[in-house]
């Protein structure tokens, strides 16, 4: 019943906005689902779980439907019919079924996901909602207030509140990142008085970041199996030094003075 309530809003932020609220809404499905667990005696670890198999299985709709909608739109400029990329999607999704959960185990066992390299900041809050309902503790319900009315009076000063609400418990390491492509996001977009080729230097800047994102993505999945395998190319005591510091905020310098002199050479449609 959530899934099917919850899918709605997903697909219809995805086609208005471009943005899927996944982990406020899978969040909310958590909360729920544990007071209902709650309430019908199944508490402890056994709670947990079928709380987090609740959630999963809603987020997982919640991205599916997102995705869908952003691909209905791109088949329909392309010129294909609902009725085949459905059945393409269907295939997708068992492919990505059966090779995401040996991912997520390569991952876990190279790196683990509490801390380090992989440390997942949404799934600690997941745990930090799940854990007092479970325990018996009660949820903090006056924080959730104060988060609620905090996101209204950001609303009303025109401050983005998911974004407002990730910086405050996303680690350093991973904001910094945001903060600095949003500043090049602002440069590329504000160079110009002509609002169409700002546009243009904007889609292609989120085109190249995007790009970025699938590229680091798939080489750190590749890193891990080598790792996984007993490969390991990295020489960790020169990783260590000074010179790795300094080759690191050399190339990451680069990687932005690309990213903004290409985005700044697009032109707008004719």
């Amino acid at each position: 019943i959530i899934a099917f309530l919850f899918t709605t809003v997903a697909a219809n932020a995805i086609a208005i906005v471009g943005t899927n609220p996944v982990s406020g809404m899978t969040l909310m499905t958590l909360i729920l689902a544990s007071i209902v667990m709650v309430a019908v005696g199944l508490k402890g670890a056994a709670g947990m779980v079928s709380a987090l198999i609740i959630g999963g299985v809603v987020c997982t709709a919640l991205s599916m439907a997102g995705g869908f909608i952003t691909d209905l739109k791109i088949g329909y400029w392309l010129g294909t019919t609902p009725a085949k990329q459905q059945g393409w999607k269907f295939l997708g999704t068992l492919v990505s079924a059966a090779t995401v959960g040996g991912v997520i185990l390569i991952l876990n066992q190279t790196y683990g996901f509490t801390s380090g390299q992989l440390a997942a900041p949404q799934a600690n809050a997941m745990a930090a909602v799940i854990e007092p309902l479970m325990s018996g503790a009660g949820a903090p319900w006056v924080l959730y207030a104060i988060g609620a009315v905090l996101a209204i009076v950001l609303n009303f000063c025109k401050i983005p509140a998911l974004a407002f609400a990730l910086g405050m418990f996303i680690p350093l390491d991973l904001n910094t990142p945001l903060l600095i492509g949003g500043a090049i996001n602002w440069y590329v977009g504000s160079r110009s008085k002509d609002k169409e080729l700002n546009a243009a230097r904007l889609e292609k800047g989120t085109l190249l970041a995007s790009g970025f994102i699938a590229g680091g993505a798939l080489m750190g999945v590749i890193s891990a199996a080598l790792r996984f395998t007993g490969v390991n190319l990295v020489n960790e005591t020169w990783l260590e030094g000074n010179l790795a510091e300094v080759l690191a905020v050399v190339m990451y310098i680069l990687l932005i003075a690309y990213l903004a002199v290409s985005s700044l050479r697009a032109r707008k449609e004719a």
